[in-house]
């Protein structure tokens, strides 16, 4: 199925990590959390992907087109205008779509300006900034077996301080720095979406996907949940880009499955 990528925000919390480059470009390790996103629903054979662009853009058109220079080391001979790259990658097979969708547009609209690229099947949706191990086998699995509109990964969403738990005389027992809740479930995005979900949208530029054809869906019965109970984490502010660079660089990230 073909994954549409939700890039093209003003990422206005995260400002202080990265004012020149839209969000979905700003790194965990070497490469931009769009890539992340991409590698890991390429892990699951889903490479061909549709990236409805909007504020900073042409740094995200930049980023695919300069994509060998940009992600491998190589070396230039100027006597003859050679360029040799010294390392590959295995994205030979991905297909990529970048779609001006508007620099004011909402989320809503985006969505549906990306229509002609669909066709006439089911598609993955999500957003450019988070992260999460969501076995993608298992929600389009989930997904098929409903058939209705649109399946939502509902996930925990993370805990903003530390977890302490106690022994019955007070004594620490567990300190979790950065927990998920145990209450109820929050949009994660990992959307997948039926054509018919372009019944619900418009190209009104103010049009907010998560407000009113959100709500359409579920009074009118044609939204799921698909419960995902393990690592998800959205990258909004300097503290969540710390914390996902600290999983990277020690090698504990769950969403790192190639």
């Amino acid at each position: 199925m073909k994954v549409v990528i939700l890039a093209g925000g003003f990422g206005t919390r995260i400002r202080d990590v990265a004012e020149n480059i839209p969000k979905p470009l700003i790194p965990i390790g070497s490469y931009p959390i769009l890539w992340h996103i991409m590698k890991y629903y390429a892990s699951y054979g889903h490479t061909e992907f549709i990236i409805c662009l909007g504020h900073k853009g042409n740094e995200i058109r930049d980023f695919f087109i300069n994509y060998k220079p940009f992600t491998t080391d190589f070396t230039i001979d100027f006597s003859n205008q050679n360029i040799q790259f010294h390392s590959s990658h295995n994205e030979h097979d991905w297909k990529i779509t970048l779609a001006e969708t508007g620099k004011n547009t909402m989320t809503g609209a985006r969505i549906a300006q990306i229509q002609k690229y669909i066709g006439d099947d089911d598609f993955f949706l999500t957003y450019g900034d988070g992260l999460g191990d969501i076995n993608i086998d298992d929600l389009t699995t989930f997904h098929k077996s409903h058939g209705k509109t649109l399946t939502v990964s509902g996930v925990r969403p993370p805990g903003r301080f530390g977890e302490i738990t106690t022994d019955k005389a007070g004594f620490a027992t567990g300190f979790n720095e950065k927990p998920q809740t145990s209450g109820g479930r929050i949009s994660g995005g990992y959307f997948i979406a039926k054509p018919e979900i372009f019944n619900y949208l418009s190209t009104d530029p103010d049009l907010l996907f998560e407000q009113q054809p959100m709500k359409q869906l579920v009074k009118d019965k044609q939204l799921l949940v698909f419960n995902h109970d393990g690592f998800w984490q959205p990258m909004d502010t300097s503290r969540e880009f710390k914390l996902l660079n600290e999983l990277f660089d020690r090698g504990e990230a769950p969403w790192v499955v190639w």
